[in-house]
């Protein structure tokens, strides 16, 4: 994952709700036949992360993989197309919706 560090201000790519957190890329990319250049990820539930450790057999990036095709509804292969420029975005964006900002 991205390293982000949570006393700086939100970057200007990420808007930020209670809900999920949107991304804007820095490409677009094409998710279930639609040209995007913003992404929105739902905040992960507990049932969420035990379905994706479970689907990884303790690989982090395959955990991670699951948890963000479930989180934005996307194939592997759509998660796959991102730029990794836009990939480090969604990460940094997973990151503001399961870390506590006032720790």
């Amino acid at each position: 994952m991205t390293d982000v560090s949570m006393t700086e201000p939100l970057p200007s790519y990420l808007s930020l709700t209670s809900e999920g957190v949107t991304v804007t890329l820095g490409h677009k990319v094409n998710f279930g036949g639609v040209l995007l250049d913003r992404l929105t990820m739902r905040a992960p539930s507990v049932k969420d992360v035990l379905a994706a450790k479970a689907a990884s057999a303790g690989d982090y990036e395959k955990m991670e993989m699951h948890m963000f095709c479930s989180l934005l509804e996307a194939t592997e292969q759509e998660i796959l197309s991102l730029k990794y420029k836009d990939y480090k975005r969604l990460s940094a964006g997973y990151f503001r919706l399961v870390e506590e900002d006032d720790v």
